[in-house]
């Protein structure tokens, strides 16, 4: 007979694609290792262990010893090794090929490193769509665990959470285990003692009643406090020695024991959900705050309080609503995980080069980029960069793998952001730039395929419910961690860094602000749009030759309610690492006097950093990318990353009828919350060219940039030249 409880421990170690090598070191030290050292000093106590593929890859380089214990106590049934995607992608956002081939492909990694078979899974944030069912069974996925959220969401009582269930879709089934939340809020926050008396509940309720603890291994030693509560303090050491002092009455049991010798509760079929938290975060700020009102207004009403399981947030998939740029990330992913599955093994010349592709596209599916909550997330450029690292590598791969020749260039369309709208493509083996005609025919992604870096993951500053908190202030604002704790201010005054974007913080914005307009202005957002371009529709054409490929986009719009037309041209040529972009605005009346000011962004090139400056013309350093300029009379500006090897300059030719152009640059900073409290993030430098606009005697105006983005030693190696035919060398 089974004893009057049995428990079941789940711990997750994660960290994502591109995190700082430091950042998981200090993980490694603070949480993983000492976990693991008291570990086997309890021999008693057994677990059940998910480290992602990101995470485990950098023990395999770094800490190799460390999964030599692991397999060592997998092998004395000591540890169960749990599996899951490899890069720890939200599986409900993939498609069904890469869902299976990310869990067969960790799978094998961990039976072969690890000596151990897999059987179950860990489900990414516990997003679950039913229709991922099939799929985890195809991959081999026995059993999972999802938080109990999702089973009192389908409708089942507390009295039935102690049991694992059975979960079906097109006639395939897993085993699904309920974690407690109730166990996940008092672990490792409250007394030890209280995590016995929950268990003593469980067992005086149901004679073998199953309880589940299943969250994130950083907790124990990562989080704000907990590794002096749970090393230095001993908690973890009492937690341990508690529960075999309580082994009379209670046992610890790994997963795959549990599906082998119970049965389920029954079938289940849970609605798309994922933790209670999650599930409010991908709600707009207002509704956040509505949908937590309402579950406690409903536990507080006890006519109401049959509703409260039912009272949950959005879908996970709605981030993609909330930030714009997620779906940027998605729709990126989807293109290169498109083009390789259209690649049939007759067509592919570089076998290995196909494998790279298949590999760094499945890490530019990691999770946390794509999403924000009580972590960075999507906030944290090193994360998005890394995203699209992996998947320009891939595209650079699967050229390879198709043989594609060493120079082209081609321009296509496509609805590529899946918003019944048109977007464009222009590409060569050195840039690939993509074009949103309907809004305000903003380039919006401008990847550098040398560099593997998009100069255009950018984020837009918006509202976030926790601002409310930022307002408060230090002193008042609790943590999100822990709310009997005050949050932490990384930095001063960021209630008064709080600004909010009004149109995409993108490239080719086009402005049109009032003649004294100034650089203040512009970059407190005090300055108003006169103008429609910004943010209006474009209609796009392309002209294609064979070694240059145009895209012009026109539109007819007003400033200040005078009609006119402005086009411009965007051109890139096979070979060349240089887009001409070509402004003309027609249909000007003789009085017409505006200010024309064209937006670039440019992500990734921190601020306030060594080796990341502004230049000028001659080479003078004017300071670094945060810095706020407003430069009379300059057409040339470069910004130079030492760390990326990255030089973008932009050089603007004499306007007609309007001289050089002025440049303001400032920062765009956000404030934001992770675990650690409230911060302020740079997220891109602003460059904005900017000139008063007159009209010739043919009431047109126009003008010539060229944006360039070499190399550190290329742009040396021309401004060398440069030099010598000055000198006459």
């Amino acid at each position: 007979m089974h004893p009057a409880v049995r428990f079941v421990f789940v711990l997750h170690d994660h960290q994502p694609v591109g995190n700082f090598h430091g950042v998981v070191e200090d993980a490694y030290q603070k949480s993983y290792l000492p976990f693991l050292d008291l570990l086997q000093q309890h021999p008693a106590i057994r677990i059940a262990l998910h480290t992602s593929g990101p995470l485990a890859e950098w023990l395999e380089s770094n800490h190799p010893e460390y999964l030599d214990r692991l397999a060592s106590l997998a092998a004395a049934k000591q540890i169960e090794i749990v599996g899951g995607g490899f890069s720890e992608p939200i599986l409900a956002m993939l498609p069904s090929r890469d869902r299976i081939g990310q869990i067969r492909q960790y799978n094998h990694w961990l039976e072969q490193r690890l000596q151990t078979t897999v059987t179950g899974m860990w489900v990414a944030e516990r997003v679950w769509d039913s229709s991922m069912t099939a799929d985890l069974a195809t991959a081999g996925v026995e059993w999972t665990i999802l938080d109990d959220f999702h089973f009192k969401a389908a409708g089942l009582p507390n009295e039935e959470l102690d049991r694992y269930w059975i979960t079906e879709s097109d006639g395939r089934t897993i085993g699904v285990f309920p974690g407690s939340e109730h166990l996940r809020y008092v672990i490792p926050f409250a007394s030890p003692d209280e995590t016995i008396e929950h268990l003593r509940f469980l067992a005086s309720r149901r004679q073998g009643a199953l309880a589940v603890f299943s969250d994130d291994g950083e907790k124990f030693g990562v989080w704000p406090g907990t590794h002096k509560t749970c090393f230095q303090d001993g908690w973890l050491q009492r937690f341990f020695g508690l529960l075999e002092a309580n082994q009379d009455w209670m046992t610890m049991a790994l997963p795959s024991d549990v599906i082998r010798s119970d049965p389920p509760g029954g079938t289940i079929w849970l609605p798309e959900c994922s933790y209670r938290e999650m599930t409010e975060w991908a709600l707009q700020p207002e509704q956040q705050v509505a949908c937590v009102k309402a579950r406690q207004n409903a536990k507080s009403d006890p006519t109401q309080s049959l509703l409260v399981p039912f009272v949950r947030g959005g879908s996970w998939k709605n981030f993609r609503y909330r930030y714009p740029e997620a779906n940027e990330m998605y729709a990126r992913m989807m293109v290169v995980s498109n083009r390789l599955a259209r690649l049939s093994e007759q067509s592919i010349t570089d076998k290995t080069a196909y494998q790279q592709a298949a590999t760094s596209l499945y890490r530019g599916q990691c999770n946390c980029a794509y999403w924000h909550g009580a972590f960075g997330g999507i906030y944290l450029p090193h994360l998005r960069n890394a995203v699209y690292k992996e998947l320009i590598t891939a595209e650079n791969a699967l050229d390879l793998a198709e043989g594609r020749p060493a120079t082209w260039v081609e321009a296509v369309s496509s609805d590529y952001d899946f918003d019944s709208k048109t977007e464009v493509r222009l590409s060569n083996e050195h840039i690939d730039l993509w074009l949103a005609p309907s809004v305000g025919g903003m380039l919006y992604e401008f990847d550098l395929r040398k560099q593997r870096h998009n100069l255009l993951a950018t984020l837009d500053r918006r509202q976030e419910a926790y601002h409310d908190q930022v307002l408060v202030g230090p002193g008042e604002a609790r943590s999100i961690i822990d709310p009997s704790q005050l949050a932490t201010f990384k930095h001063e005054g960021l209630a008064e860094k709080i600004q909010y974007d009004e149109y995409r913080r993108k490239s080719c914005i086009d402005h049109f602000f009032d003649v004294d307009a100034s650089a203040a202005d512009i970059a407190s957002g005090r300055a108003l749009e006169r103008g429609d371009f910004a943010t209006g529709s474009y209609e796009a054409s392309i002209r294609r030759n064979p070694d240059r490929m145009q895209v012009l986009l026109s539109r007819k719009g007003n400033v200040w309610g005078i009609p006119l037309t402005l086009s411009k041209a965007i051109t890139l040529s096979a070979g060349s690492d240089t887009v001409e972009l070509g402004y003309r605005l027609e249909d000007l009346p003789d009085n017409f006097c505006q200010h024309l000011a064209i937006e670039f962004n440019f992500s990734g090139l921190p601020s306030r950093t060594t080796g990341r400056c502004f230049r000028n013309k001659d080479g003078l350093d004017l300071g670094h990318l945060g810095t706020h300029l407003d430069l009379k009379e300059t057409s040339h500006l470069s910004l130079e990353d030492n760390w990326l090897n990255i030089q973008a300059t932009l050089d603007c030719s004499v306007a007609s009828n309007g001289g050089h152009a002025g440049m303001w640059t400032f920062p765009i900073e956000s404030v934001s919350q992770s675990e650690g409290g409230f911060e302020l993030i740079h997220q891109s430098t602003v460059v904005m060219p900017h000139w008063i606009v007159t009209p010739d005697a043919s009431g047109c105006w126009q003008v010539v940039i060229k944006l360039s983005v070499t190399g550190l030693a290329e742009a040396t190696e021309s401004l060398d030249q440069a030099k010598k035919i000055s000198a006459g060398i």
